[in-house]
């Protein structure tokens, strides 16, 4: 992270209520690679569905069939036959309902895939000022979490919610095909639940969204504080820990309940809408029989249909609970996708190959925001193979200006050349290959010591690694572990920060790119180590641009141009001796780090 700025935490999802239909709508657009399996899925589904409702009407013709025979004789063929047709019935749908299931689920598992690819990419292609402003958790639970929720409704509520809406419809108009008076009857006592329902769940989206978004912050700050573990036994802020995940996990429990209470008021409610179905269904049949306007078999089969249609009615609300977690979690994730990607500059395909190393600032302007400039006027000229180093106080402008070389962040003003050519024509993977650089922070993958070492390097032999590995100290420590460079890097294998820094060390030896950038590339090793690093990076350094970032003073005495910045401007320039001979700025800083405590 530079050394000006400090990340805070920021999410660009807010809780207010998400254009439902819409984010679905993206969703669908989404998935219109996969539509072809999807539209089959749904053709079984209506199939499926259309078979289940028009079983009843069969049910109904056994039972007056059955009530007719009372008394004349019961036509046990015709029963039988019936009962076959039904029995088909429901066993074709059981099987187009389990093909619909299967095609979902792959359908599901693709869109996942390619969900999460897409964020992968994306993420790639984000500029750093990204992730300086939000918590790797929130981005962590955007690629798990919310594509998780995705995933499910696709497989399981998506064919649902189709099959319900055709057996919704579809019972309706079995009903009025039977009986008109019964149907309006049926309808009518669950017109009132419907609209309640529809009620209930426009006041529910807005906690969806809050859930998700409480949700990502619970897992930025659980990612930050067990990341941090070491810092927070030590300063013993285990109580103020506790207190603030109490807090925000208090926080997601009341977005959450919140969502799934009101929501989940719609399924008791539409089961006392269905009694109340059944009884209408029985009183106003009764009469209609009563009076021989309509035979027993009808009321039978409005039984089953007013149950086909309040149980649709029911799983309807309960999947539109479903999509609404899904279009809450469907829009954080889109709002990532749609996140501004650093320029495009895959039409700058003139490479800069052979690389020399002179390097030219040229009044360079930066700041992270547009109103707080860092870097005002920084000019400056490097030539090929020197050591320079880049010296002031924190907040400076060191590692920003680091950044702005290996083309991180775009420039506010100005501009930057290598080898006299701007790299603002270059691409920035071409800028960024030809550095390879050792930073404060040390980063080690989970592999062994030698893909660590070689990372994303090709070609490279064993003995380019071992000789690297030598070079910095660390062969004798790697020959004395059970698997050698082979040994994988994982939780059971220790190895202190002195050794990590040394593998990153090692890793840049192997790049061997023509520039080298060093920030406080010593920072976590003792006084012997460092020596013995020094003599390393002195011949990694031989012959190669050099910029070195240092804290410690005395580690740059022999740099060929000493940079010293305050406040984003350069200051003085020269070698350790010139500006200690001036005695300015630099020689208060160098005399400071050598004060004795009297």
């Amino acid at each position: 992270m530079p050394d000006n700025m400090v990340r805070v935490k920021s999410n660009t999802s807010t809780d207010k209520p998400t254009h439902f239909w819409k984010t679905l709508g993206q969703l669908v657009v989404y998935c219109r690679r996969h539509w072809v399996a999807i539209t089959v899925a749904i053709l079984f589904s209506i199939a499926g569905t259309v078979l289940t409702v028009i079983a009843p009407e069969k049910l109904k013709d056994i039972t007056n069939l059955i009530a007719d025979g009372l008394h004349t004789g019961i036509d046990m063929g015709a029963v039988i036959w019936l009962s076959v047709i039904v029995a088909l019935l429901y066993g074709g749908s059981f099987v187009f309902n389990l093909i619909k299931g299967l095609m979902l689920a792959g359908v599901a598992a693709r869109v996942s895939r390619s969900l999460r690819g897409d964020i992968a990419r994306k993420i790639n292609h984000l500029p750093l000022g990204y992730f300086n402003s939000s918590t790797i958790g929130d981005t962590m639970s955007r690629v798990t979490n919310d594509v998780d929720i995705v995933s499910q409704v696709l497989g399981q509520s998506f064919g649902s919610f189709v099959a319900q809406v055709v057996m919704f419809f579809g019972s309706m108009i079995m009903m009025f095909y039977t009986n008109w008076i019964m149907a309006l009857a049926a309808i009518g006592s669950t017109a009132l639940g419907l609209v309640l329902m529809t009620v209930i769940l426009s006041h529910s989206q807005k906690y969806f969204i809050r859930q998700q978004r409480e949700l990502g912050n619970l897992n930025g700050y659980i990612e930050e504080r067990y990341t941090g573990l070491n810092v927070v036994k030590a300063y013993n802020a285990e109580t103020d820990t506790r207190r603030e995940f109490d807090k925000m996990n208090h926080d997601l429990y009341a977005s959450a309940w919140k969502s799934q209470f009101i929501s989940g008021l719609t399924h008791p409610l539409m089961n006392f809408v269905g009694n109340l179905g059944y009884v209408t269904v029985c009183v106003v049949g009764a009469v209609l029989a009563w009076n021989g306007i309509i035979s027993f078999g009808v009321i039978v089969a409005f039984i089953l249909y007013v149950d086909l249609f309040g149980d649709a009615a029911s799983q309807f609300s309960s999947m539109l609970s479903n999509l609404q977690s899904a279009a809450a979690a469907s829009e954080r994730v889109f709002e990532f996708l749609a996140l501004p990607s650093v320029p495009n500059d895959t039409g700058k395909v003139i490479p800069l190959d052979q690389v020399h190393g002179d390097v030219e600032f040229r009044h360079v302007r930066f700041g992270y925001e547009p109103d707080q400039i860092v870097i005002k006027d920084f000019s400056a000229t490097v030539h090929a193979g020197q050591k320079v180093a880049i010296v002031g106080p924190t907040g400076a402008g060191k590692t920003t200006l680091v950044n702005l070389l290996m083309r991180f962040y775009d420039l506010n003003g100005g501009e930057i050349l290598i080898d006299g050519v701007p790299t603002t024509t270059l691409r920035r993977s071409n800028v960024r290959s030809m550095f390879c650089m050792v930073l404060q922070d040390t980063w080690l993958f989970h592999g062994t010591i030698r893909e660590n070492i070689v990372y994303d390097k090709r070609g490279v032999t064993d003995d380019v690694v071992i000789a690297a590995a030598r070079a910095v100290g660390l062969d004798k420590f790697i020959q004395t572990l059970p698997s050698g460079y082979n040994t994988v890097l994982d939780d059971a294998t220790t190895l202190s920060a002195g050794q990590r820094q040394l593998l990153t060390i090692a890793r840049a030896m192997v790049k061997n790119a023509p520039m080298l950038i060093l920030d406080e590339a010593t920072s976590s090793v003792d006084t012997r180590t460092e020596i013995q690093i020094q003599r390393a990076m002195d011949k990694l350094m031989h012959g190669r641009t050099s910029f070195i970032i240092a804290h410690r003073l005395s580690t740059i005495r022999d740099a060929d141009l000493i940079l010293v910045m305050r406040d984003g401007n350069i200051i003085e320039t020269g070698t350790h001796d010139e500006l200690m001979a001036r005695g300015g700025f630099y020689t208060e800083l160098y005399n400071s780090q050598f004060d004795k405590i009297s």
